[in-house]
């Protein structure tokens, strides 16, 4: 096992475009880091940069103490796992596990006892002698885990692996993939646009956007202080609510509505000259029908647009004061299409940030 460090990389395909912006960020030894992010953001450009699939235009890349930009893909240590399983349709399961252990001229009874491991773990001891053509999808996403596995290498790389499989078997695969993680403690880099993945299986979530480390930390620390709102509103399903208020004193103006605020969140407007813009967040989750919360509950008069039921929890879609409002709460409270509501969210759920920089006020 061993760390791997991204020391000021850089990667330019030419002047105007950078896919990976001065990145800095080790992940820690046996760790699972995901990096996650929209399209184009550079998470697949770095992990490549790793692979040695890219060359690395500026800064350094480290696996445990070795600046690795020039050694060749082969001599890293490393093994990846793509969005495609890139399996050969003419080997059999075993072959397909084998394939590389071979081209390194491993000992006959190495590759088998690797093999037989590797397909113990994956549950793949009665499709040895199958074609990938007699698989399931998720039969062939085991082989090609199967396949980086038998290298025993010292870091795991998967690039988007689920994302051709359907939603239950994404679920199992996603649950076999930590239960993989925690057995062999493997330093892990999982590349994924699916934030639920991400917060589901990492150790730490490295979230980029326009190829710059936006924020990095536990999928805990991400959801509950987000460094701006582009990870506020990236991380957590349904996404956050914002809104944009205007300050007055230690209240807060949305619309012809007054909010009250208590604690840092007062302090932290009350900062702000009065009149000036505020933007806020709120997620869907911490939204309830207000019914008698307390003093440090502030209140959001909004109108039903769309309630959506979900079984013990109904999604609420709603206006208020030129805003739309999403809200997750518990189905035992019927509320219908046009009815004028009141929600409640507890202060310190409330999140502020900076309209200009987008930058939380709590960072």
């Amino acid at each position: 096992m061993a760390t791997v460090t991204f020391d000021h990389l850089t990667k330019r395909y030419s002047a105007d475009v950078v896919a990976v912006n001065d990145l800095n960020l080790e992940v820690g030894d046996g760790e699972f880091l995901c990096l996650v992010g929209p399209s184009g953001c550079g998470k697949t450009t770095a992990l490549r940069c790793v692979a040695g699939l890219e060359e690395i235009s500026d800064g350094e890349l480290r696996i445990g103490e070795r600046v690795v930009n020039d050694v060749p893909p082969k001599d890293r240590d490393i093994a990846m796992v793509f969005q495609s399983y890139a399996l050969y349709p003419h080997m059999s399961v075993f072959d397909n596990l084998a394939f590389g252990l071979k081209l390194r001229k491993t000992p006959k009874d190495d590759i088998k006892r690797r093999v037989d491991e590797a397909a113990a773990i994956l549950g793949l001891q009665k499709l040895l002698d199958r074609k990938p053509k007699a698989l399931s999808g998720g039969q062939r996403q085991r082989v090609a885990l199967g396949r980086a596995i038998v290298r025993e290498p010292a870091v795991f790389l998967m690039d988007e692996p689920l994302s051709n499989l359907d939603a239950k078997l994404r679920v199992q695969t996603r649950a076999e993939i930590a239960r993989l993680h925690q057995r062999l403690g493997t330093t892990t880099i999982y590349v994924t646009h699916d934030q639920v993945e991400a917060m589901t299986m990492g150790d730490r979530i490295a979230v980029m956007r326009d190829g710059l480390l936006q924020q990095a930390g536990t999928p805990q620390d991400l959801y509950d202080d987000p460094a701006n709102v582009f990870v506020a509103g990236f991380i957590g399903s349904p996404a956050m609510n914002f809104a944009t208020t205007r300050t007055e004193g230690e209240h807060l103006m949305l619309g012809e509505s007054r909010l009250e605020l208590t604690g840092a969140a007062a302090k932290a407007a009350s900062e702000r000259p009065r009149g000036s813009n505020l933007l806020i967040g709120f997620r869907p989750e911490h939204l309830e029908l207000a019914n008698g919360q307390g003093a440090d509950a502030v209140r959001i008069p909004a109108k039903i647009d769309v309630v959506e039921f979900l079984g013990n929890e109904e999604l609420i879609h709603a206006q208020s004061e030129g805003h739309e409002v999403v809200a997750l709460v518990p189905s035992d409270r019927k509320v219908s299409v046009g009815e004028s509501v009141e929600f409640a969210i507890p202060v310190d759920k409330l999140h502020l940030f900076d309209p200009e920089s987008e930058k939380s006020l709590a960072q």
